[in-house]
């Protein structure tokens, strides 16, 4: 998969996706057996809900987001709660991949992982640790 795609065009929604799926299909198998029922979104951008509830205001400042509770803070009592959800959101990432010229695949990769590090609890050294381990 090239780390760009056409020059000129911006990439989909759907070719941000096909990144972020790829960078999931590379994580070990000890977490990829824990995200079978997390839902991957890719989205335009973030809504005023979703802005507000992590203090910010402006779509192209957010680029991805988990929604759900960490692993370790699951409980078997837990029900009827909606799915844990990760939130790719397109035009941020597509702002940041202009301002900084950092590779498109190495971006998605970096928010992909980010929201999944928030989905097991890590702390951001492993998930830089995480990171690493998916690189191509």
């Amino acid at each position: 998969m090239s780390g760009q795609d056409l020059p000129g065009e911006p990439p989909s929604l759907a070719a941000i996706e096909r990144h972020a799926r790829h960078v999931i299909a590379r994580l070990p198998e000890a977490f990829r057996a824990h995200l079978g029922d997390v839902v991957l979104l890719v989205e335009e951008e973030a809504d005023a809900e979703t802005l507000a509830s992590v203090g910010l205001e402006h779509p192209l400042e957010l680029t991805g987001v988990y929604h759900g509770r960490p692993i370790g803070d699951k409980s078997a009592f837990d029900s009827g709660a909606m799915p844990d959800r990760i939130h790719l959101y397109r035009q941020a990432i597509l702002a940041e991949w202009c301002e900084t010229g950092v590779r498109l695949d190495d971006l998605v990769a970096h928010v992909t992982i980010h929201e999944i590090g928030h989905h097991f609890g890590l702390s951001d050294d492993d998930m830089h640790a995480l990171e690493d381990a998916v690189a191509d």
